[in-house]
């Protein structure tokens, strides 16, 4: 048949050259309608081939081919093929579909991978089956049956334009076939030759050079390679020489002096990678022949002819070479034709560039080979490329560095993404997009911005240098490699999707790279050889002739290797090393040792000489680097890989912090000290400090390790101490004695010693690491690993005992956080899994909210969340007597947690996610309370007797499930685990006690006892049994009901409380449980008589008590009667409600009693030595100093009375301030401290953000930080009658800080540091909780009275769930935005409690007023709010009473990209010239160093005018502070954010004028639109005083 396409076709097609070929017109701008058939039906056996005459990168797809039995004359042509129906059968990239439904998948070659020049057919055997044919191979059967009658079908989609018809007839023949399989054999010949037809190749290739040499057989090291002659190895683009070394040479083989050192080369990289690979086969890093870079495959010819290749797919082979890109398919005068023999994707004439769509800042040259990142000083970001094409299987994709600066951290990012650039939204970096994206960062590997890598390989791309060459390859198999300076570094990836994009992040010091095509072979191999001694010094050096008698008189002295830094030298027979220029430089000072140390060997030196013009000083360690090929840095912590320094106080491993205080500061050593280390035999190292040993500082530390001393800083000079007679012996671990706990530690029952053993094992996860005699545990490389960080205790835990860590580190890059547990499995038997979810068997665990056991949840919703705490929260663990596990947070028993716990069990911790460093706490061990005893029992508290009288009673309307006994004095579930609900008989009085004993229990069941009140009336519910009543207390909403289950309290199923007393999970046989609405309208619950203090606020007073009979508990009886019980009362007993009718309201005690006075209070004139009373002893004023500030009330604070004080003057040359809290014995003749620190007998203190018991710190994080109070705030202190302790600010209830109060107590404040004036606030002290006077209770106050009351400091009750966040969000959030501008940290203020947050919730806790003034004269500005101002530092030539009190405030927005040269400038910068897109560098100023000019001084040039406003309403509007899109890294969701300055401004200095915007509408009600711009052009007028930062 003729081989010629069909006329009618889609509607973008063009035939063209007799109907042979066809183009779809406008392929820019359309992908489809380009459906092409044959002119006449197929034969059997014919193959319609095309071959592909272009293709576009705009598009995804590619093209499609296949028959149809519809005739073309008649046919509907559809948008593509896959469209046709009717007996249509078509290849799709590598699926086969029949009538546009697929049926085959993963059929052949991918279509969508065809270049330019390749061939594709498709054919109907006689036997009715599709093949598909590409370049001349049969990809076998895609279909059978099929009818006999078709047409072929081409589809032209996507990438593909144009095609055209080139043969169709059947394929040749079986003779033929076999002469073209030996041809293939003998082109495979070429393509992997025998050491014979390489040196053969070689000699033709070089014939025209002289120097050649004869090399003989080196069968030593052939016998050396692994892999067979019968392999047919895989070419990796971009490499022209060998990867796999040849198995044998024949004697008299010629190659020239560069082919030599081409094959040795190569030879070793390739036994290096296989040996440190674990001798993986070497076919996977390809082989090719001999020749220069510009051959893209095989041996070189100059034919440019096309061939088969070594596999089934005959891949055409490319020219490319000599700097001449030939276009056309088959190759040019430009380079030498080779073959690819990859079974990868086709070598094409379209050369790999970068893309032109590409990042913010990047500037694209060198038709498109060369990315450069504009503005480098200023940006370190905004710097992606990617490839103009996806990378094809095999194709190396390689950039050479061409431009680094040296200002950022951080450096060139490079690999691969799925996402096509024509659609990609280019985000700031790379490691920001999350999905389809696989990038080397540093040393790991990041997937979809998360580390899936921790070290990939021994380098990092932070420390190449300018010159160094980066590459990856993606495999035929789908493995990702990555290339430094043409060295393979191993799979980074598996399973890396087919279609990938490369990718250039020109991130922080990266400036500017180039995308090598010819690459420079000398150059590379001599990177090659300088990487490949860093990596294995042994390797291509003559090794030593083994000896089986070691020589005895071989020195074996410590001394110094002479390879040491540049700026140091080695002296006095290698035994000193100095740094002669000490006071010329203060790094390249490393010195290693001259061999590694033993075990258990100390190597110790001398400081002898210092210099005191730097800071920092000597820093010692161990490396696995040989220093005889080792290429020192300029100082160790800058190394990578193999090294542990101590520096400082901490310990450094591979440049990261793994402990932040370990030991002695090495900073303040002086001339003569000296310091050690020692690796043990268990892998442990430990450091020495002039011969005190300071722990185990890190483990797992390999043998054969180097001794390193870097003479860095002040360290001059050093001398190895060779007599180790005096050093102290090595103490083991368990030498180190017991710690001794602590005065506020809980009690033990055993003795400190018990306690004093716990520890984390020795055993542990791949990633932690023990530290501090086993008491600290750290997960290492924190920011690239987030797992495989299990630590397990040394043994198991005793009944009773309290297992309890603090979180000491947690960084912000993942989500989760700890996980904490316990465990039945020996340490010795775990197999330590990547979480702690994913042990299976024996295991109890919180994570989360969740408790877990055997990695399946049990329940959700446990009191605390793991994911929520932050650094310095602590966990605590217990297995009480009974089986039961508890958690304790911050030393508060969560409830219980799981039950049923077998006996030995071992604390586990997961140092997952978020959570980086725990230590042990000096709290853990046996607790002396009733938990640890075998139940909660009635001997546990006081019990009392039921008064006599009149018994309680049951309701007889209750649960179907219930049963009444003992005349309604008894409750029994006879059925199921629900429907138990019963009431109360009667209404509850006032302060009368309903309680129940538990009689029953039932294991099998979960869940337990509820009980509450509720205005449900039983009376008007139907006849039991009653089945329309809920099964649960919990569902019951038909009236307002409150009730706590478990330890949560509820209000009609609505949870208010958690946490609440001990949970009623916990109670079982022989416990007793009560209710009681009391006089304040609260709700209280009783546990074996003792009194859980408020549950619920604003109950209503005709409620019955309710009771759920769920789960475990089966049986209650009533145990308490209807006289109310009060035997902590000095009251008389009230009447008996039986005197008094049904029908009549019951009067509460308070309503016949006269009202309470709240007592007045005033300072004691016994107090510290500094403090002068004044009006009537109601204000205290510290006259002199810092401290000796202290003073009492002289009367007690009576129990629910709130007591307040105003704070009226702060100093702001002192630091810190005032502290407040109580002390429990009478102050008159006190001995008054410096400090209310040094009280020690019955006080209760609050400092900062912390509480204090006795100067031991008992909570942290607990209300505002005291320091940070301005003036004018209104601070309280008061005891609730559960003898709880509260503060108030400025009203508002912190929720309680300390309990057991004693009664009674008094005021006491510290008026420390900058608080030097308080007054006691007289007006609105109310007894709070009263029913007196004015006061109401919180139940009867409407929303506005509540409002109103809070505005006047009137401070009521408080609903005990209601506890408002401690720690600000936005200012959490705004403070993250400025961590990602990477600002300096020298610029801002260290204090940061001169960090204000202006969101609506901080300004009213603390009070602030709108607008305040400012200035001589005085001038208004406005407070920003909805702002976070982050203070500057301000020069000390500054005089800060005279700026900030005689200087106007005033406010400036600007742009992000001007924020760096404004504080660079240390002034602001007018419009123009702080542009963003200013390229022009401006040299750096001392910031803030300027101040008012001299009155004589010229003017340098004119000044730009600078506009402010006194209000951020008008400088934060998006013209002057334009918005900016940015992604927290806590949440990863996106916000906007906007920039600007408050600014110190000198009267007379500026000019007030109209707003300049034309806004009509009024911006701010104080200043009217007139007079809300500021202008000024003085320098020095203006200083910049503070931060600003708004996210919305």
């Amino acid at each position: 048949m003729a081989a010629e396409l069909h006329p009618r076709s889609g509607k973008l097609i063009g035939l063209s050259n007799s109907n042979r070929t066809a183009q779809r017109n406008q392929p820019v701008q359309e992908f489809n309608h380009g459906l092409v058939l044959s002119r006449e039906p197929l034969r059997d056996r014919d193959v319609f081939t095309v071959r592909i005459d272009k293709k576009v990168n705009s598009w995804s797809g590619s093209i499609e081919i296949g028959v149809t039995a519809l005739d073309p004359a008649a046919l509907d042509f559809p948008s593509s093929a896959t469209g046709l129906k009717g007996g249509s059968w078509i290849v799709s990239g590598c699926s086969v579909l029949k009538d546009g439904r697929s049926v085959l998948e993963e059929y052949g070659r991918d279509l969508d991978q065809l270049g330019e020049g390749d061939r594709v057919g498709i054919q109907r055997n006689g036997r009715g089956e599709l093949h598909l044919w590409v370049n001349g191979q049969d990809c076998g059967t895609a279909a059978s049956g099929l009818p006999s009658r078709l047409w072929a079908v081409v589809d032209l989609y996507g990438k593909c334009t144009q095609v055209t018809v080139i043969s169709c007839e059947p394929p040749p023949d079986t003779e033929v076939e076999d002469q073209e399989e030996d041809e293939e054999e003998r082109e495979e010949e070429v393509a992997s030759p025998s050491p014979t037809a390489l040196t053969a190749e070689v000699c033709r290739d070089h014939e025209d050079r002289t120097g050649t040499l004869v090399l003989p057989a080196i069968p030593a090291i052939a016998g050396g390679m692994n892999g067979s002659e019968e392999e047919v190895p895989e070419v990796i683009r971009g490499h022209s020489r060998p990867d796999k070394f040849p198995n044998n040479f024949e004697p008299d083989t010629v190659l020239t002096e560069h082919q030599l050192f081409d094959v040795f080369n190569n030879a070793i990289v390739s036994l290096y990678r296989s040996e440190d690979e674990g001798g993986e086969d070497l076919g996977q890093s390809g082989a090719g022949g001999g020749g220069s870079d510009s051959s893209r495959g095989g041996a070189g010819s100059n034919n440019g002819v096309r061939g088969a290749g070594g596999n089934d797919n005959g891949i055409q082979g490319g020219a490319e070479g000599g700097g001449n890109t030939n276009n056309s398919p088959s190759g040019g005068s430009g380079g030498t034709a080779g073959m690819a023999v990859g079974t990868g994707g086709m070598t094409t004439n379209d050369a790999l560039l970068f893309h032109e769509k590409c990042g913010t800042l990047i500037k694209l040259s060198n038709n498109n080979k060369t990315a450069e990142r504009r503005r480098p000083l200023d940006e370190f970001n905004n710097g992606i490329v990617m490839t103009n094409r996806p990378l094809r299987h095999n194709e190396m994709f390689e950039i050479r560095i061409d431009k680094l600066v040296d200002k950022w951290s951080g450096s060139i990012e490079i690999g691969v993404t799925t996402h096509n650039p024509n659609n990609l939204d280019y985000p700031a970096t790379m490691t920001n997009l999350r999905s389809g994206t696989i990038m080397m960062s540093g040393c790991g590997i990041l997937t979809n911005g998360k580390g899936t890598r921790r070290e990939y390989c021994e380098f990092s791309l932070d420390e190449l240098q300018e010159g160094d060459h980066i590459g990856l390859m993606r495999k035929a198999s789908g493995a990702l490699h990555f290339y430094i300076n043409g060295i393979d570094q191993g799979v980074a990836a598996n399973q890396t999707p087919g279609v990938v994009y490369g990718v250039v992040d020109l991130y922080g010091m990266a400036v500017k790279v180039t995308i090598v095509h010819n690459h420079n072979h000398s150059d590379r191999l001599r990177r090659n050889n300088a990487i490949m001694r860093a990596l294995s010094p042994d390797v291509g050096r003559p090794r030593p002739a083994l000896s089986l008698t070691p020589d005895p008189e071989a020195p074996d002295r410590l001394l110094f290797h002479p390879n040491c830094g540049q700026k140091a030298a080695i002296i006095g027979d290698g035994r000193t090393a100095l740094r002669p220029h000490a006071t010329d430089d203060f790094n390249h000072g490393v010195v290693l040792s001259n061999r590694p140390l033993h075990s258990n060997e100390v190597f110790q030196v001398r400081i002898d000489k210092m210099v005191d013009k730097w800071a920092g000083s000597i820093e010692i360690g161990v490396t696995t680097h040989n220093p005889a090929y080792l290429q020192l840095p300029s100082t160790m912590t800058n190394l990578r890989s193999g090294t542990w320094m101590m520096t400082g106080n901490g310990v450094m491993h591979n440049g990261t912090t793994i402990l932040d205080e370990y030991g002695h500061n090495l900073d303040r050593l002086k001339a003569g000290d000296t310091v050690g280390v020692v690796r043990k035999d268990d892998g442990s190292l430990h450091f020495f400090v002039n011969g005190v040993p300071q722990g185990p500082a890190a483990w797992n530390v390999p043998p054969s390790v180097y001794a390193v001393v870097d003479l860095y800083g002040q360290a001059a000079q050093a001398t190895i101490m060779d007599d180790m007679a005096d050093l102290p012996p090595l103490p083991d671990d368990s030498s180190e004695g017991p710690t001794a706990m602590s005065p506020g530690s809980p009690c033990s029952i055993t003795g400190a010693s018990a306690a004093s053993d716990l520890r984390f094992h020795q055993l542990h996860g791949t990633n932690a690491v023990i530290t501090n005699g086993g008491r600290t545990a750290l997960r290492q490389n924190c920011r690239s690993e987030f797992n495989d960080a299990i630590v397990i205790s040394n043994r198991c835990l005793r009944d009773g005992e309290l297992f309890e860590i603090v979180i000491q580190k947690m960084v912000d890059r993942w989500s989760g956080s700890i996980e904490a547990g316990v465990t039945a499995i020996r340490p010795e038997e775990l197999e330590f899994p990547n979480t702690m979810t994913d042990i299976d068997y024996d295991t109890w665990m919180l994570s989360g909210t969740a408790i877990m056991q055997d990695g399946n949840t049990m329940r959700n919703n446990y009191g605390c969340d793991l994911d929520s705490l932050s650094t310095g929260s602590r966990i605590g663990m217990m297995r009480t007597a009974t089986g039961d596990l508890h958690y304790y947070i911050n030393g508060v028993d969560q409830g219980v947690a799981c039950t049923g716990l077998p006996p030995e069990v071992y604390a586990v911790i997961d140092l997952y996610g978020q959570c980086v460093q725990v230590s042990i706490t000096s709290s853990s061990g046996p607790l002396d309370n009733s938990l640890c005893t075998s139940n909660i029992t009635e001997k546990s508290f006081p019990i009392h007797s039921p008064v006599a009288g009149v018994a309680h009673r049951l309701h007889n309307k209750h649960g179907k499930n219930v049963v009444l006994l003992g005349d309604g004095c008894q409750a029994v579930r006879v059925g199921g685990y629900a429907h138990g609900i019963v009431f109360s008989a009667k209404e509850l009085k006032t302060d009368e006690l309903f309680e129940v004993k538990i009689n029953e229990v039932d294991e099998q069941w979960s869940g337990s006892l509820h009980i509450g009140l509720t205005t449900l009336q039983p009376p008007d519910l139907p006849s039991c049994p009653l089945s329309g009543l809920s099964p649960s207390l919990t569902q019951l909403r038909a009236k307002v009901t409150w009730l706590l289950t478990g330890s949560e309290v509820r209000r009609n199923g609505v949870l208010q409380r958690q946490n609440y007393g001990c949970s009623l999970d916990r109670l079982t046989v022989g416990n007793r449980v009560g209710v009681k609405r009391c006089t304040d309208d609260t709700m209280h619950i009783f546990i074996d008589g003792e009194d859980m203090g408020p549950a619920a606020t604003a109950v209503a007073k005709n409620v019955y008590a309710v009771l759920d009979l769920y789960g475990k508990v089966t049986a209650v009886s009533i145990v308490s009667s209807t006289l109310v019980e009060d035997t902590e009362s000095v009251k008389a007993p009230s009447l008996s409600s039986d005197s008094c009718s049904e029908g009549e309201d019951d009067s509460t005690p308070c309503e016949n009693e006269p009202a309470l006075v709240p007592t007045v209070m005033a300072f004691l004139e016994n107090h510290g030595k500094n403090i002068q009373l004044s009006n009537q002893n109601l204000t205290a004023t510290r006259v002199s100093s810092y401290n000796q500030g202290l003073l009492v009330t002289a009367q007690s604070l009576p129990r629910q009375q709130l007591f307040q004080f105003q704070i009226d003057r702060l100093n702001s040359s002192w630091t810190s301030s005032l502290s407040l809290g109580v002390i429990g014995h009478s102050p008159d003749r006190l001995n008054f401290p410096s400090t209310a620190c040094c009280l020690k007998r019955s006080v209760w203190l609050l400092q900062r953000d912390s509480v204090f018991h006795n100067s031991l710190k008992i909570c942290e994080n607990y209300g505002p930080n005291l320091d940070t109070c301005p003036e004018g705030t209104v601070l309280g202190l008061l005891v609730d009658a559960n003898g709880c302790l509260h503060l108030y600010v400025n009203g508002m209830d912190q929720g309680v800080a300390a309990q057991d109060i004693p009664s009674p107590c008094y005021p006491l404040i510290d008026l420390y540091g900058q608080c030097e004036q308080v007054t006691i606030v007289t007006n609105h002290v109310p007894a709070v909780g009263a029913e007196s006077g004015d006061v109401r209770c919180q139940g009867d106050m409407e929303k506005a009275d509540m409002v109103d009351g809070i505005k006047e400091s009137v401070c009521w009750t408080p609903p005990p769930e209601v506890n408002p966040n401690k720690t600000c969000e936005y200012q959490a959030l705004c403070s993250r935005f400025k961590d990602l501008l990477t600002l300096p940290d020298g610029y801002f203020n260290e204090d940061a409690k001169y960090n204000l947050c202006y969101c609506e919730s901080c300004h009213k806790l603390r009070g602030d007023e709108a607008y305040y003034k400012r200035g001589e004269p005085p001038r208004d500005y406005a407070l920003p709010f909805g702002w976070c101002r982050f203070a500057l530092r301000i020069k000390p030539h500054c005089e800060v009473s005279n700026t900030f009190k005689k200087w106007h405030i005033a406010y400036h927005g600007t742009s992000v990209g001007s924020l760096r040269r404004t504080l660079d400038h240390g002034q602001l910068l007018p419009a123009e010239s702080s542009s963003v897109f200013s390229a022009s560098p401006v040299k750096a100023e001392s910031h803030g160093s300027y101040g008012e000019p001299e009155e004589n001084s010229a003017p340098e040039r004119e000044i730009p005018r600078v506009r402010l406003s006194p209000t951020m309403r008008y400088s934060g509007l998006e013209v002057f502070a334009p918005k900016v899109q940015f992604r927290d890294p806590r949440s990863l969701r996106c916000h906007h954010a906007q920039v600007g300055f408050q600014v110190c401004v000198r009267p007379g200095s500026y000019k007030v004028g109209p707003q300049s915007l034309g806004i009509s509408e009024s911006l701010d009600p104080r200043f009217s639109n007139t007079e809300i711009e500021w202008i000024t052009k003085e320098k020095g007028g203006t200083l910049l005083y503070g931060l600003l930062i708004r996210v919305e």
